[in-house]
């Protein structure tokens, strides 16, 4: 592709690409999705998580364009993110420095607007300043601090305390504080504070791709452009950023030659959110292969552990905040979440209530006991399966069994193993499918207009498909490099 080529070269390109297989330039790829990201980013403007006083009605002609123009911007972007992986694993891929290029321009669009598909952050800010206020958080939910700032907190959090560990409520205290409770200020002092989460991610996936022996430009596109990451973590402000990008950097020191300093900080990334204290098992089983000699190696699994306790009882004490959230780590199980064990507790709930049985209200707690019994299986299996696992792979896994068979499900939950796996192991933009731009529940109005928007999105690439391209007469175009590409999908 020559430089002079008219703007319009990507439209005639893309039916050659969906059509024939050939090759799509990383940056025909970066455009696509910048496109998609500032039509959600337009969408998010009236149909994302708005401060309570500024959402528009769902009747509004407002609200429909913006939740058409989100789901036209998610559909592509997802798309982009799935071409780029087919150029990420052929034979020219993109060097790493072209996929952080890409990571920023399909991020940018997002820093600025309201937080997209979720209400949490708002959370996060009513927790801050209820820590502020010596509030015990891990007692009350945001409903005992009140004001307009407790009001933008989603309904089914209103009365739950925080399941968050004292490392979190710090920086969300400190945001709290420093925006004066305001939503807007505080919303974009929180998204700072995740983008400095996904850049240790990003900082850390080529690192450990390299050691685990994995192609750094193949995790980069898993682990960092990932839709789920864009939409939730840097769109969505979710704390999760900093327990991946602490977990990242622990694993980076604990796979190197500093694993004191991994065990400190993945301890870390659990006082965060309690997911990422399965990092230690890694933490332990890398230093104990350090070293030789069984009383050694239990040492370095015994180190591990006294560097972990010893890290919490500072960062509490630091904070102030207490251990309550060990006893409130269940509050993330809303009664109508997806999970897996949570959906079939309601089925079957619903089925032996319709039989008169009295053993319904049993059925949803009986199902979670079910899915933690498989959660343990799962992890067991992970790192006790032949031959030995490499460490960093079974944490993947363990953290998507945690994500899947758990008791609550959230789309950006499946980035805790999808970001260790993309690092370690040999479609995640559907799930960002799963909530609205809003953070409320779905409403069938709502749901028509997420439709009419995913169908534009895919009746344009469908046009680009069926639409002549520079190919229409005969042979494929030259790609970059002046070689020609008849790859199939």
């Amino acid at each position: 592709m020559r430089t002079g080529e008219p703007g319009g070269v990507l439209v005639r390109r893309l039916p050659v690409v969906l059509l024939h297989g050939a090759s799509l330039a990383p940056r025909h790829c970066r455009l696509l999705g910048c496109a998609g990201s500032v039509a959600l980013a337009a969408g998010g403007a009236t149909a994302g998580a708005l401060p309570v006083g500024d959402v528009l009605t769902p009747d509004s002609g407002r609200a429909a364009l913006g939740l058409v123009s989100t789901y036209f911007g998610l559909v592509l972007l997802v798309a982009a993110w799935w071409l780029l992986g087919r150029e990420v694993r052929g034979p020219r891929p993109p060097a790493p420095r072209s996929l952080l290029l890409t990571l920023a321009l399909w991020a940018a669009p997002l820093l600025p607007g309201p937080p997209l598909f979720s209400r949490d952050v708002y959370s996060y800010l009513a927790q801050g300043a209820m820590v502020h206020a010596r509030i015990d958080v891990y007692t009350h939910g945001p409903i005992r601090l009140g004001g307009p700032l407790a009001a933008e907190v989603a309904p089914v959090w209103q009365h739950t305390p925080t399941p968050y560990g004292p490392v979190s409520l710090a920086f969300e205290s400190a945001v709290a504080h420093a925006s004066r409770a305001q939503p807007s200020l505080g919303v974009l002092g929180l998204r700072l504070i995740a983008l400095l989460g996904v850049a240790l991610m990003v900082l850390a996936l080529p690192v450990l791709a390299r050691r685990c022996g994995t192609d750094p430009g193949a995790a980069l596109w898993l682990g960092a452009l990932n839709p789920l990451v864009l939409l939730h973590l840097v769109g969505g402000a979710h704390n999760d950023a900093v327990m991946l990008g602490l977990l990242g950097a622990g694993l980076v020191a604990a796979t190197g030659r500093w694993p004191a300093c991994g065990s400190v900080l993945v301890t870390l990334a659990a006082l965060v959110k309690a997911p990422a204290a399965l990092g230690l098992l890694a933490v332990a089983t890398l230093w104990a292969r350090r070293v030789e000699g069984r009383a050694r190696r239990a040492g370095a699994v015994a180190a591990t552990a006294a560097l972990a306790l010893a890290t919490t009882g500072v960062a509490t004490a630091v904070t102030g905040t207490g251990y309550g959230w060990i006893a409130a780590l269940s509050t993330p199980a809303s009664p109508d979440n997806w999970a897996p064990t949570s959906t079939l507790g309601r089925a079957t709930g619903a089925l032996l209530a319709s039989a008169g049985s009295g053993l319904a209200p049993l059925a949803a707690p009986a199902w979670r006991a079910l899915g933690l019994l498989a959660t343990a299986v799962a992890i067991a299996v992970a790192w006790l399966r032949p031959p030995r696992p490499r460490p960093v792979y079974a944490l993947g896994l363990s953290l998507m069994a945690v994500a899947v068979l758990g008791p609550a499900i959230r789309p950006w939950y499946l980035l805790w193993g999808l970001f260790v796996i993309a690092a370690a192991g040999p479609g995640s933009g559907v799930l960002a499918l799963a909530v609205p731009p809003n953070g409320f529940a779905p409403d069938p109005r709502q749901l028509a207009f997420a439709v009419c928007g995913g169908a534009l999105a895919v009746c344009a690439l469908w046009w680009a498909r069926h639409t002549p391209g520079p190919a229409a007469g005969g042979a494929l175009p030259a790609v970059p490099g002046g070689h020609r590409s008849g790859r199939s999908a």
